[in-house]
């Protein structure tokens, strides 16, 4: 943990663009490390008495999202969520267990070895260079990005689902493997965070589920998706990607052999607001007691 500096041109550098790529911010042990772990996971999950909950980021105008009380209820714990694309059209699942799941969530962070990649003094320096008076740890996963199966994530910005007033989400994106155009690397619109606002929520429904409130319900304006514009991060395993709340980003479908796997952490300040709309609550019943990120 020790020699990691986050620099002011850093700072200067996310404030401006959004997205921040830092090369080595784990080295090749604790990436091994974390894989390991991360495969031991797999290898003690119990499919055959799963939910077969699968994770589905948007239908045709991003609208659908999984929202069961396996997902609802996983924001504390480790759950596995499985790829749709792991399933035939009969709903039967077609890939091994190995590379039918899509992620693992949405509280890792409670795992030990986890943990100490997630509540350290590398992350605890860049919230507090970041100004945060209060960070806390919130929606932990493993994202897999399977081989030949990823499906896509479309252009979306962190705050519609981790939405504070004000906004202060930052995404901590961590890459396990090496990403590349080939295997769905993270792309961003740069500059997007001071230029598009925030138009929905992602929340749970009164009447169970989840769903998208809009902040204007007559003027529904489509996200960016032209890749054009987008500023691809290609980037080595051990690479820390941080991500503004409000800039838009997406990944592509992953249509190589190789998986990309990714650790992706979230902090809050805990001196906004964060109300009971929000889909992920701790306890799941009801409530904001998120880890504190404190050394």
């Amino acid at each position: 943990m020790t020699g990691f500096t986050f620099s002011q041109e850093q700072v200067d550098k996310f404030n401006n663009e959004g997205c921040l790529c830092i090369e080595n911010y784990l080295n090749p042990e604790e990436v091994e490390e974390l894989l390991n772990h991360t495969y031991k996971l797999i290898d003690e999950f119990d499919l055959e008495n799963h939910s077969m909950t699968k994770f589905t980021t948007g239908g045709e105008n991003n609208d659908e999202h999984v929202g069961d009380d396996y997902f609802l209820q996983s924001s504390d714990k480790i759950r596995f969520f499985l790829e749709p694309g792991a399933f035939n059209s009969d709903n039967k699942l077609i890939k091994s267990k190995e590379r039918a799941i899509n992620k693992i969530g949405h509280g890792l962070h409670i795992d030990p070895v986890f943990n100490k990649h997630t509540i350290n003094h590398k992350s605890k320096e860049i919230v507090d260079k970041l100004g945060f008076q209060d960070p806390r740890v919130l929606q932990s996963m493993i994202i897999c990005k399977q081989p030949e199966i990823g499906g896509e994530v479309p252009s979306h910005q962190d705050g519609t689902f981790l939405y504070t007033e004000p906004q202060s989400a930052i995404g901590f994106w961590i890459a396990l493997e090496d990403c590349n155009e080939t295997n769905g690397c993270l792309s961003y619109l740069s500059g997007s965070h001071k230029t598009v606002p925030i138009q929905k929520r992602f929340v749970k429904k009164e009447q169970g589920g989840t769903g998208f409130i809009y902040f204007n319900e007559e003027q529904r304006d489509e996200y960016d998706n032209n890749e054009e514009d987008y500023l691809k991060i290609k980037c080595s395993k051990g690479s820390l990607i941080l991500i503004h709340n409000q800039v838009l980003h997406r990944s592509n479908l992953n249509f190589s052999n190789n998986s990309r796997y990714a650790y992706a952490f979230h902090v809050i300040d805990g001196v906004t607001n964060y109300d009971e709309l929000n889909w992920l609550q701790v306890p799941p019943s009801g409530g904001a007691n998120f880890t504190k990120l404190q050394v």
